[in-house]
């Protein structure tokens, strides 16, 4: 029983990022068990031609043709107990804007203060969080189990996110993030399951606060792992790109978006295995309407 709990921890491996928004949670309904847990380091790479603004998407990214987002995401998650979960998560991300070459060259000539590049990239900010196991009770041939996650985010690098529309390409908002939600997760005797979580996230300096959630639906098997996921962000306040007032400091806007997506593992040997994921915007505001693909490499122990 161990072993398959710690199989089907890996529905959290795949951690989609990008400059502004972390898309799918870190978050799942399974426990790893005392003392076990995974270690996973998987590559995402998304980008996007087009962007959601207010009221409606657009052609054509401000100042950049396309935008392209590759990342490194090293994460773990340890049992404290069998009822308690500590995970860790650290990305380092690589944001590059596609123009023309006279185009940055004349931006940096007109605005040599502001540094134009069309590539940023470092560190962005680790979280830490933990997870707790609050009921569980048997229905049936099925388990229900109410869990508890808080979580601590906050910039790891000096990466920069200033005013100036050459940062729309910035790697992140440098805000730090307390966040708590409540997760319900069914689990059947056949290995289809259903998970759903809601919570609040707390954004310090101009950053808008944010309700989020995410639901999931799929398989954990002895030796496969799949599910389909659809995750959301509603920020509370915040100003829009193409507001009339907007200075050019993409952190205090509206981020709101609704992200599909799907993801698959599969063990190999002696505790390794293989992650696949893909996930795509399909509504949002103020954020790049991307694509991205995702592939790791896990140790469960």
């Amino acid at each position: 029983m161990q072993k398959y709990s710690t199989l089907v921890c890996t529905a959290i491996l795949l951690a989609f990022s990008s400059g502004v928004a972390q898309a799918q949670s870190l978050v799942s309904g399974f426990m790893a068990g005392k003392h076990h847990g995974s270690v996973v380091v998987s590559g995402t790479t998304e980008s996007y031609t087009s962007a959601y603004l207010a009221p409606e998407k657009i052609e054509g990214v401000p100042i950049f043709q396309e935008v392209r987002v590759n990342s490194v995401n090293l994460y773990g998650t340890y049992g404290l107990s069998d009822k308690v979960d500590f995970v860790l998560s650290i990305p380092y991300i690589q944001s590059k804007g596609k123009a023309p070459g006279t185009v940055i060259n004349d931006l940096n000539a007109l605005y040599s203060t502001q540094g134009y590049t069309n590539v940023r990239q470092g560190f962005q900010d680790v979280t830490a969080l933990l997870k707790f196991k609050a009921y569980s009770r048997e229905l049936g041939s099925s388990i229900l189990d109410l869990l508890g996650t808080v979580s601590y985010s906050t910039p790891l690098s000096n990466y920069q996110s200033n005013t100036g529309y050459g940062y729309i390409i910035a790697i992140g908002n440098r805000a730090t993030k307390y966040t708590a939600s409540g997760v319900a997760h069914l689990k059947t005797a056949s290995g289809v399951f259903a998970t759903g979580q809601i919570g609040y996230s707390l954004r310090t300096g101009p950053v808008p606060h944010a309700l989020i959630g995410e639901a999931k639906i799929g398989y954990a098997g002895p030796k496969t792992y799949v599910e389909g996921f659809a995750a959301f962000q509603e920020s509370n306040g915040g100003t829009d790109i193409s507001e009339a007032g907007f200075t050019g400091f993409f952190p205090s806007t509206r981020v709101n978006f609704v992200r599909l997506g799907a993801s698959a593992y599969r063990p190999i040997a002696n505790g390794f295995g293989l992650t696949l994921g893909a996930s795509t915007y399909v509504a949002g505001r103020n954020i790049g309407k991307s694509t991205g693909f995702s592939a790791g490499v896990t140790y469960n122990f």
